[in-house]
């Protein structure tokens, strides 16, 4: 069971965790951050099968960079997260002072405009914007998001939603405050939350680790094809008042320009409130799991939801009824939730599908593990070490040839990948 180590330099590696491989295979993209929860470095690199490296741009001005992903096209795009420039006493790096970059060429430009002055500009954000991921036919991105002029306004209104941005044209806003700037997509929020969701409802307070459903969408239970869609984790609240994660899906707008219609709601929200989901954008939740012996996803490992390529399947990690972390499935459509997985041990990390779209990778009993999603057989692709492979990134090649992870070795975070065949 081979495995090979791609880097050695003596400091971190930090791998995202989905989108990480370029659409030939060739190479593997990073962030150099000291770990996962300070946002402290300058450069997001690249590092081949051969273990060479390439800095794909360096951050200057106080500024910090990291969460690097790749577009599914060549030559590919890059994204990343960007900290503020010339941070200071009231503007610096957190949640809502944040942006995505993308990186092609040597060039970089913002993804996200921002626009924190009343009136707002529809497609601009008003905040932070994090974990940038392309749509599998690389036109549409899609991120997290926290809100400057809520968290001003109320702390507990800065809601994390999840947004989208398209090509439909670059915003402009008219940059009434030092801290404004242009984006080169038009992005809006998807999501719908609230900061008081009713106990035993479908609403929600928090809404966050989303992918893309589909490389080409989902079939609906009309026969339908629903092109756009994302699943997110959602934060659901009991009966007894319990925090209770669950599966949301909102299918979204077929055509560039229907991002710009504007709902009930202000796209760009008000003073006093979020800005708001386009028009014909539908939430859902998918699971109902509030009568479980352990009600809700599993909130560790942490981990995002990932469709299988043709649509048909959304996975997630949730334990069993007794206890243990297992990978489960449910239908973009609704219902019946599949167990996939009945390890002895819990699943330890975030997980990706291979291309084949009949096997997922992640981490259990210390290993990388290939797991079929029909019998839910495991298979090892790494031998069982005495500290287990990093949580944060186990990610299959496009080519299907290898898998990509982090482990610690002597203190530092290196990227190593294993063979699927080996």
């Amino acid at each position: 069971m081979p495995e090979q180590q791609l880097t050695f330099h003596q400091r971190n590696h930090q791998l995202t965790n989905i989108n990480i491989w370029t659409a030939d295979s060739h190479w593997l993209v990073y962030d150099v951050r000291p770990n996962g929860a300070t946002f402290s470095g300058l450069t997001v690199e690249r590092v081949n099968l051969s273990g060479q490296t390439e800095v794909l741009y360096q951050a200057g001005d106080g500024a910090h960079v990291g969460v690097i992903t790749t577009s599914s096209d060549l030559p590919p795009r890059y994204v990343c997260i960007h900290g503020p420039e010339h941070p200071d006493s009231l503007w610096q790096y957190d949640f809502h002072h944040r942006r995505g970059v993308i990186i092609q060429n040597g060039l970089v430009e913002n993804l996200d405009a921002c626009d924190i002055t009343p009136p707002f500009t529809p497609g601009a954000l008003r905040g932070g914007s994090h974990v940038h991921v392309f749509s599998p036919d690389g036109t549409r991105l899609s991120f997290t998001y926290n809100d400057h002029v809520m968290h001003e306004l109320d702390s507990k209104e800065d809601l994390r939603n999840v947004g989208v941005a398209v090509p439909l044209h670059p915003v402009c806003p008219p940059k009434m405050h030092p801290r404004e700037y242009d984006g080169s997509h038009f992005c809006v929020l998807v999501s719908k939350t609230t900061s008081a969701p009713q106990p035993g409802s479908d609403e929600i307070n928090r809404a966050y680790e989303e992918g893309w459903v589909g490389e080409e969408g989902y079939l609906r239970t009309d026969g339908h094809r629903q092109r756009w869609a994302l699943a997110f984790i959602g934060d659901t609240v009991s009966l007894s008042g319990e925090k209770v994660p669950e599966v949301f899906i909102v299918d979204l707008p077929d055509t560039l320009a229907d991002y710009a219609l504007a709902g009930n709601e202000p796209l760009a929200g008000t003073a006093t409130t979020l800005p708001a989901p386009p028009r014909g954008v539908i939430q859902r939740r998918l699971t109902f799991t509030h009568e479980r012996a352990y009600p809700g996803l599993a909130t560790s490992p942490r981990h995002w939801l990932r469709s299988s390529p043709d649509g048909r399947a959304i996975a997630f990690l949730m334990k069993d009824d007794e206890g243990v972390v297992q990978l489960w499935t449910v239908s973009p459509a609704g219902g019946r939730l599949r167990q996939v997985t009945h390890a002895a041990s819990d699943i330890q990390s975030a997980f990706s599908w291979h291309p084949d779209g009949q096997s997922v990778a992640f981490i259990n009993d210390n290993s990388i593990m290939l797991c079929d999603t029909g019998n839910g057989k495991m298979r090892r692709l790494t031998v069982r070490t005495a500290e287990a492979p990093l949580a944060d990134a186990v990610v299959c090649s496009p080519d299907g040839l290898h898998v990509a992870y982090l482990r610690n070795v002597a203190g530092f975070q290196q990227i190593f990948i294993a063979e699927v065949n080996g």
